[in-house]
């Protein structure tokens, strides 16, 4: 079999050891590796449309600050002032006309330019033009914003490309974002996104969620940085809370799933807190008016059933990984090729990450 870090085939594959998944060491690779080196969700379009809105957030261990300037135009900066390390923001804002160092009042523009530094004059070969934020990679796509700090990483365009295409006619830039739930848990982020990418629990986990797809027909595709997991939804005598139509579970490596029913798109965005502990940030989004309206009251509790299964579940398999007795199991070809496609890509980040 192969070892830890060498990918295999599918058909040989195991899961990630348990190592992984615990301790310092992993959550700190994980930041720098993973985090660090993607692109990652920080925010919606619509919590930037003006002039100085801005939405401050951390990539990896960097906190970053993403602002609209006066000439329309999205940037992204590293959120820590050029002086003594102070952040320019400590919330999301509106309308700022500048960006001010909290710590000692450095002010940059809208474009990242130091423009004025209290009481240096007497600071000798100081020169304002000169002193410049660092610029991180930013783009919008269906109505949310995305950072990467990293220059190696792929174009935004090869990791989001093809799905907007997948899933015509739906347009979810239409969609108006409604609520955002979030959950704190007691398990790796990775083991929130290894059960996200696998209907395998579905008829042992949710008994209520298998009545609304179809297990029989669900099926994955596997593309690169993403991987696809659709079903069509069925009738289940009216009890059906999704309605009729397809389900489209993406995943966009390394944490974003964007969840995509007949009139309506969850986003959820995994972020590790520390070894063994992670936050699920659910933003809902409906279509504008009265039937969306209905669909966001109506997907709330049900909601609710379906994260406090999958709390459950992962949370009792982080205890696993924490006992000592496991030992990374073969993965099941039929139901978890995009858990296998991820762990690939997990396997090739951190062989990266011990070559540099």
């Amino acid at each position: 079999m192969p070892s830890a870090l060498e990918t295999a085939p599918l058909e040989l594959a195991t899961a990630l050891p348990a190592r992984y998944y615990a301790g310092e060491a992993a959550h700190a690779r994980d930041l720098r590796a993973i985090f660090g080196r993607s692109w990652q969700l920080v925010a919606r379009a619509d919590q930037l449309e003006a002039a100085g809105d801005h939405v401050v957030d951390t990539v990896g261990r960097l906190p970053v600050i993403v602002v609209r300037g006066a000439d329309g135009e999205l940037r992204a900066f590293a959120n820590v002032c050029r002086h003594r390390a102070g952040p320019l923001a400590l919330c999301n804002g509106k309308g700022a006309r500048a960006l001010h160092c909290k710590y000692h009042g450095w002010s940059y523009t809208l474009e990242g330019q130091l423009r004025s530094a209290p009481e240096m004059q007497d600071a000798k070969d100081f020169d304002v033009s000169t002193i410049r934020l660092p610029s991180l990679r930013v783009a919008q796509w269906q109505g949310l914003v995305f950072v990467c700090a990293d220059e190696a990483t792929p174009a935004f365009e090869e990791v989001y490309g093809g799905i907007a295409g997948r899933i015509a006619p739906i347009d979810l830039s239409a969609l108006r974002f409604a609520r955002r739930d979030h959950y704190d848990l007691a398990c790796d982020w990775k083991v929130y996104v290894d059960n996200f990418l696998e209907g395998y629990h579905l008829p042992h986990v949710h008994p209520g969620l298998s009545k609304v797809l179809d297990y029989r027909a669900y099926d994955t595709e596997l593309h690169p940085w993403k991987s696809l997991q659709h079903s069509p939804l069925r009738d289940a005598g009216g009890a059906n809370a999704y309605g009729e139509g397809e389900a489209f579970y993406w995943f966009v490596y390394p944490n974003v799933m964007l969840n995509i029913l007949p009139g309506r798109l969850q986003t959820n965005r995994v972020l590790p807190l520390g070894p063994g502990r992670c936050r699920v940030e659910f933003d809902y989004f409906y279509a504008p008016g009265p039937d969306g309206e209905a669909l966001a009251q109506a997907d709330r509790e049900f909601s609710d059933e379906v994260q406090a299964e999958d709390i459950a579940i992962c949370e009792a398999v982080q205890r696993g990984l924490d006992s000592g007795s496991y030992e990374a199991g073969r993965l099941c070809p039929k139901r978890e090729s995009a858990l296998w496609h991820y762990h690939q890509q997990l396997r090739a980040a951190y062989a990266d990450d011990e070559a540099r």
